[in-house]
């Protein structure tokens, strides 16, 4: 057997999808207000706020590169395993072909 575990998918409840979604809201509005009000000039709220929709950006983008990293390793982790089970299941050790 491979030393990887393999896990089954991850299963949100509505709850943990609605709390994230609100909590991403909130954050992204306070963070718009912030830069709105203040004292600054028009050129300062306008680079904070393009700084932050870069981060934004690529947050999401490294968040699903991680995901889609682990769900590779899910994969081969499976193939593996399937591959190991079949030769496991062809093999006969009571058969002895002298």
């Amino acid at each position: 057997m491979s030393d990887k575990q393999i896990t089954t998918p991850t299963v949100h409840t509505s709850a943990w999808i609605a709390q994230t979604w609100i909590s991403f809201t909130v954050s992204i509005a306070a963070t718009a207000i912030g830069i709105v009000y203040m004292p600054v000039n028009p050129w300062m709220k306008g680079y904070l706020g393009m700084g932050t929709l870069f981060s934004i950006g690529s947050t999401i983008s490294l968040s699903k590169t991680i995901r889609d990293v682990e769900e590779s390793k899910r994969v081969l982790s499976r193939l593996d395993e399937a591959k190991l089970e079949k030769l496991l299941a062809e093999h006969d050790p009571f058969n002895k072909v002298v």
